[in-house]
């Protein structure tokens, strides 16, 4: 493919941009030093970049595109919305009824506040929880990521992993001192904290599936665990489905496992494509927050109306009969498809899948933690994305993040996508 403009809108960006990007997981820094590609234009489940090179698209904006691209009734509630304003700093009708359907969704909220992204919901979600329990201290996974809070940016996981870097900079070491990490799927971790700290946790935070290490599914007792662990020290369950609602069932992964969060955060799907954040949870911990209660938290553009029309819209169409098992069927197809390829060349890889997400490890044993996901081959995985990529596949530039599937997406287009994996294990053979 000839990417000689995506080459110089790089140059350009690098002067005026850190990194020529505006978010590390667009840099294809970590995949051999290349440049990343700059997006004109999308459709369905296609992409096409400044240089009229055409790809299938299953990276879906990291998630929230599970209609596809440019949905129909997406594009015209926008536009119809974006007539009469875009933006007002006060209160909408839409707001109310986004947020009825989100808590019709989740048994376990009862109220849910609108912000402006995953991090801020995240954030708001920790405040929340200090208090209503009057703890200071939180629990966290190694390769868990919960977005660029200060408290949270220990042990994280996707671009920070990609890069390198186990914290960050800027973040002082008071703001941090109250994280405690935890290994995810292993619960006697969980329990040593508490047996040092039995009285100090405020909250457990965790994505219920792994998203930002590479997809990792929780073990079978790992939530439960949870959720007995933290009834017994009074401590409050954070489930930050940013990733998961409405994703890997309408309920998200409480409605998959059975599970029920003290909060939850959400994101992404729910902004049908929009920047948008919600936290939510049962009426007496919501009651926390200002202005009915002492915990404060605001935005100007929080519940902002294009935001809110097109998540609304979003879940309206996600209510459709069958449309869960179209995703799970789409889903066990590319896992079917990059096992089979794997396979026939002896190439040692895991798939690690639920419902339409996944991530392929390029490693010859089940991936269930952090440990495994590190041990991967992140250097072969390099050589398969540029390979798809060369032929109209655009996946995840990083070897730890989740490829997505959409309901834009075909079994056909899937198993070619499949063909072209094989072209690449015969190759490397």
């Amino acid at each position: 493919m000839n990417h000689k403009e995506s080459m110089r809108l790089h140059q350009e960006a690098l002067s005026v941009i850190p990194g020529g990007v505006n978010s590390p997981v667009r840099s294809f820094r970590g995949v051999g030093g290349s440049y990343p590609i700059f997006i004109q234009k999308a459709e369905g489940s296609n992409i096409w970049d400044v240089d009229g090179n055409k790809y299938l698209d299953l990276v879906g904006s990291w998630g929230p595109l599970i209609l596809g691209h440019a949905h129909p009734q997406i594009i015209k509630i926008i536009e119809e919305t974006a007539r009469g304003g875009t933006s007002f700093g006060a209160s909408t009708e839409r707001e109310i009824h986004l947020a009825s359907l989100i808590v019709d969704a989740f048994p376990s909220i009862d109220m849910v506040r609108l912000v402006n992204s995953g991090t801020e919901a995240t954030m708001s979600a920790i405040r929340l929880a200090r208090a209503y329990t009057k703890r200071k201290k939180i629990i966290k996974f190694t390769g868990c990521y919960h977005g660029h809070n200060d408290a949270l940016l220990v042990e994280a996981g996707s671009g920070l992993a990609t890069a390198g870097i186990p914290s960050s900079a800027g973040v002082p070491e008071s703001l941090t001192q109250d994280t405690l990490v935890a290994e995810y799927n292993h619960l006697s971790s969980v329990e040593g904290l508490f047996e040092i700290y039995p009285k100090e946790i405020a909250a457990i935070i965790v994505e219920p599936v792994a998203g930002n290490m590479g997809v990792v599914p929780p073990a079978n007792d790992f939530l439960d665990g949870l959720r007995r662990i933290a009834d017994d020290h009074g401590t409050l369950l954070i489930l930050d489905e940013v990733i998961t609602g409405f994703r890997i069932a309408y309920g998200g992964a409480q409605e998959r496992y059975g599970i029920d969060a003290d909060i939850t955060c959400l994101g992404k799907i729910i902004g049908g494509g929009l920047p948008v954040g919600a936290y939510g949870a049962r009426r007496d911990i919501m009651e926390h927050v200002a202005p009915l209660g002492p915990m404060y938290q605001a935005g100007t553009l929080s519940g902002n109306p294009l935001a809110v029309a097109a998540g609304l819209e979003t879940l309206k169409i996600l209510q459709q009969p069958g449309t869960y098992d179209k995703l799970e069927e789409l889903g066990l197809t590319l896992e079917r498809e990059l096992l089979s390829a794997a396979q026939e060349s002896n190439t040692p890889v895991t798939v690690n899948r639920v419902g339409s997400m996944l991530t392929s490890f390029f490693h010859p044993d089940p991936v269930s933690g952090w440990k495994a996901v590190t041990g991967s081959d992140t250097q072969l995985y390099a050589r398969f994305f540029h390979h798809m990529m060369e032929r109209g596949v655009y996946m995840a530039p990083s070897a730890f993040e989740s490829a997505f599937i959409s309901l834009a997406h075909t079994d056909q287009q899937l198993t070619e996508v499949g063909q072209i994996a094989k072209s690449f294990f015969q190759e490397i053979r």
